[in-house]
C-alpha cells in the first residue's frame, strides 16, 4: 500500500561552496535528506513549502540576501522552520529575522552538536505548529455549515447564556432557540457541549458577553 507521507528534507540556502557541503555532510549523517541551494532564487524556484522540514539560510548571499527570503517567505504566509546561519557581524540582523518568524539563529563558525541539536529543535517545533494548525483547521471546518444566525445562537451559548435569555436577547422564542442548539450540535458534529467549547476556542470564536446582566 503506498504511503500518502509527504517525503521532507532539510533545505541549505548559501552561497558558500564549502558551507553548503559540510552542512549536507553533517545532516546527512544524522539521518536527515539534504537539499542545498547556491541562492534564493534557485531555492524558491522550486519550493514548496509542505515538502520541508527545516530551512538553513545564510543572512549575506548575493542577490535575494537571508532576510529578504524570510520577509517573501513570511508574505506567502508559508514559513517553514528557518535557522538563520550568521556571521559576527551580523547579530542584530538575525535577531530581526527571528521577528519576522525565524526559529532561531547560529553564528559561523558553529559547532556541529549545537547545529544539529538547533536544527532538531526546529524540526520538532514545526511539527508541533503543524499539528495545531491542522486542528484549528479542523474545528473552523465543523462550524463553517452553521448559518449566521446559528453563529449568533452559539456566541450567546458560550457567554453562558439559557435559552431563555437567549431568546430574549435575540427576539426568538425558546422553542427556537432549542431548535437553533440542535441544529448548531449536529452540524458541527460535537459529542458534548465541552466538545463544542473545545471547538470553538480552537477557531478563534468569541462569546458575545455584550450588554449581559
Amino acid at each position: 500500500m503506498q504511503s500518502n507521507t509527504i517525503s521532507k528534507s532539510v533545505c541549505v540556502i548559501d552561497d558558500d561552496d564549502a558551507v553548503r557541503d559540510s552542512l549536507q555532510a553533517l545532516l546527512s549523517v544524522g539521518g536527515e535528506s539534504v537539499d542545498t541551494f547556491p541562492d534564493a532564487r534557485s531555492f524558491l524556484e522550486t519550493y514548496q513549502p509542505e515538502t520541508i522540514s527545516c530551512a538553513l539560510i545564510d543572512v549575506r548571499m548575493p542577490g535575494i540576501d537571508g532576510i529578504e527570503l524570510l520577509e517573501l517567505l513570511a508574505k506567502r504566509g508559508t514559513l517553514p522552520p528557518v535557522v538563520i546561519i550568521t556571521g559576527h557581524g551580523d547579530v542584530q540582523m538575525a535577531v530581526r529575522a527571528m521577528k519576522i518568524g525565524a526559529f532561531d539563529f547560529i553564528e559561523k563558525p558553529f559547532e556541529p552538536d549545537a547545529l544539529i541539536e538547533r536544527v532538531n529543535a526546529a524540526i520538532r517545533w514545526g511539527k508541533d505548529n503543524f499539528a495545531k494548525a491542522q486542528k484549528v483547521k479542523e474545528a473552523k471546518a465543523h462550524l463553517a455549515p452553521l448559518t449566521p444566525r446559528e453563529k449568533d445562537v452559539l456566541k450567546c451559548l458560550l457567554a453562558g447564556l439559557s435559552n431563555k435569555a437567549i431568546a430574549s436577547k435575540m427576539e426568538l422564542s425558546p422553542r427556537t432557540v432549542e431548535v437553533h442548539r440542535a441544529h448548531i450540535m449536529e452540524k458541527s458534529k460535537a459529542e458534548s457541549l465541552s466538545h463544542l467549547v473545545r471547538l470553538c476556542l480552537l477557531a478563534g470564536v468569541e462569546p458575545d458577553d455584550q450588554n449581559l446582566e
